[in-house]
């Protein structure tokens, strides 16, 4: 580690040499970026929701990070300030640092980078290594990463390194190697042809010393997948499959009682295009695939790998209040949507057209059955087990009436399974409830009072009789494009049994150029915050934020 350490430390003092001598110079062939971003709040009690106020009584988050590019030589570093972090986000991160520099060189055939990198194979499910500020997620690693492409549609690409833990590295070291072959640039036969065909294969190994005082742990465990595209005008066919060789990891419970099952997943996409209509459709089955370079790690730490959700992500409030989380340990599921623009001048597109989105979703458990053997479990391959943990059914109206209004409207029945998913607990950190079964209807309407003055209306509804019952929500915000707007929102549980809470909230925001400001003041209801499958767990919190944002 001190070792890790001193040379951490070098590469920033190089960094900072070169970004000296750099910007002194002042040359015409380089360029120099950058962009910070500061989110803080400022808490108050608040009884009535469970509003709890931090020793510290302000939380603040915030980045900057700086780029310098000079022919074929880039180098960055990322600050990071936590003082203290905002509640919601984990703790350990308290402090400030510097948790990300590198150096890259490339040409036309060869890059390397030394440092901090991020990056993907295919799909991500053996290795995916992103940041996401906005769920304190980031997985990046130090070490090296090679690219190179030595042949006109070859690309291959390798990296070893230690993932980010806080401000500090895991013990696991990660190696991988990835190729990508389009097969219609390798072979000039096939060069002409409207068909494309792209192939993939990854590797991926980490290691990790076996100090467990009881059983014989492997120190090195690898996996791979291997993936293949083909593209015919609006039709796109993709698929990928993954392969882990067993990776004993503790169990939820018992520390001591590993899971010692291989894992696989296959993950299917297809689409088609034409004039008008889009169709998507999406097959995932996921048997035992954590992957981290921490057997021992837990939450959100040292994912080696992504299995992405095959649900929608919603983005208003009451229709992601109940989100799915990818179940890494097994699920099979399904997702299929429809687009259809209603022609302008028909009799349901009218003048202006109408769009409409017709999204389905579904997971399920794995059929299982118990064994005798150290495995603990096999499965029926593509049997699907009879657990729901998911459904949405949803349907999106998007509507111009006239030069003036605008409208989309939204309905969605949901069915959420929290025994499996666990995302919303009592008190004591228990499930509160099993089966969910939710209706939400939504109406987002916008007028345009005169060029770049809009106000944009949101009414929201949730209706359920599990956990805390009905929501309604509504939202009103004026703008001046491009620069000003101030809204006005309001969350009311007024179907929950217990306590009726208004969850209330003002916000002004200004931006000019690059430059963007925003304050408010409210409350926040306890929750989680999911993308992509990836959840946080958010507080109860009340009080006065503001968010600065800028780049140059």
């Amino acid at each position: 580690m001190e070792q890790h350490n001193f040379f951490k430390r070098l590469l920033i003092l190089i960094l900072v040499v070169f970004f000296g001598v750099q910007v002194k110079s002042q040359n015409n062939d380089g360029q120099f970026h950058g962009n910070f971003q500061v989110d803080a709040q400022v808490y108050r009690e608040d009884s009535a929701i469970g509003a709890q106020v931090p020793p510290e009584k302000m939380g603040l988050n915030s980045y900057a990070n700086f780029t310098y590019t000079k022919g074929n030589f880039t180098a960055g570093l990322r600050y990071e300030g936590y003082m203290n972090t905002l509640l919601g986000y984990d703790e350990e991160y308290d402090g400030v640092g510097v948790p990300y520099r590198y150096i890259t060189y490339r040409n036309d055939e060869l890059e390397v980078t030394v440092g901090n990198f991020y990056g993907q194979f295919g799909n991500g499910l053996i290795f995916r290594a992103y940041e996401d500020k906005s769920l304190g997620y980031d997985n990046v690693l130090d070490g090296i990463k090679i690219k190179f492409n030595p042949y006109k549609g070859v690309y291959l690409k390798g990296f070893t390194g230690k993932q980010r833990l806080y401000f500090e590295t895991g013990p696991g070291i990660v190696r991988g190697v990835d190729g990508e072959f389009f097969i219609n640039d390798i072979l000039s036969s096939l060069s002409e042809i409207k068909s494309q065909f792209i192939l993939g294969g990854s590797f991926v190994s980490k290691y990790q010393k076996d100090d467990n005082p009881i059983y014989n742990l492997p120190e090195n465990v690898g996996a791979f997948s291997g993936r293949l595209t083909f593209i015919n005008g609006g039709f796109n066919l993709s698929g990928e499959y993954a392969y882990k060789y067993p990776d004993p990891h503790p169990d939820a419970v018992d520390i001591y009682n590993y899971n010692t099952k291989y894992g696989d997943v296959i993950l299917i996409n297809a689409s088609y295009s034409a004039s008008g209509l889009g169709v998507y459709l999406s097959a995932k089955r996921v048997d035992n695939m954590s992957f981290r370079s921490d057997r021992n790690a837990t939450l959100n730490n040292l994912n080696i790998n992504y299995i992405p959700t095959i649900t929608k992500n919603h983005t208003y409030s009451l229709a992601s209040m109940y989100p799915y989380v990818t179940q890494s340990n097994g699920e099979i599921g399904v997702q299929g949507e429809i687009i259809y623009n209603f022609k302008k001048g028909s009799n349901i597109g009218g003048k202006y057209g109408t769009n409409l989105t017709i999204n389905f979703s579904q997971v399920n458990s794995l059929k299982t059955k118990r064994t005798a053997t150290y495995e603990k479990y096999e499965t029926e391959y593509l049997a699907v087990g009879d657990e729901i943990y998911y459904r949405d059914i949803n349907v999106k109206i998007h509507k111009k009436i006239s030069r003036k209004w605008k409208t989309d409207i939204s309905y969605l029945n949901l069915k959420f399974n929290n025994h499996v998913l666990k995302l919303v607990q009592d008190d004591s950190g228990s499930s509160s409830f099993g089966m969910l079964d939710a209706h939400v209807a939504i109406a987002d309407i916008t007028y345009k009072l005169k060029p770049r003055h809009s106000l944009r209306m949101e009414l929201q509804g949730l209706f359920t009789k599990q956990d805390r019952g009905n929501w309604t929500m509504g939202l009103l915000e004026y703008s001046i494009a491009p620069t000003w707007f101030v809204a006005v929102a309001d969350q009311y549980n007024y179907g929950n049994d217990e306590v009726k809470n208004h969850y209330f909230n003002v916000a002004l925001g200004y931006k000019k150029k690059a430059n963007r400001i925003q304050i408010g003041y409210g409350r926040q209801r306890k929750g989680v915050v999911c993308i992509g499958g990836v959840c946080r767990n958010v507080p109860a919190s009340s009080g006065f934020n503001i968010s600065i944002t800028s780049s140059f």
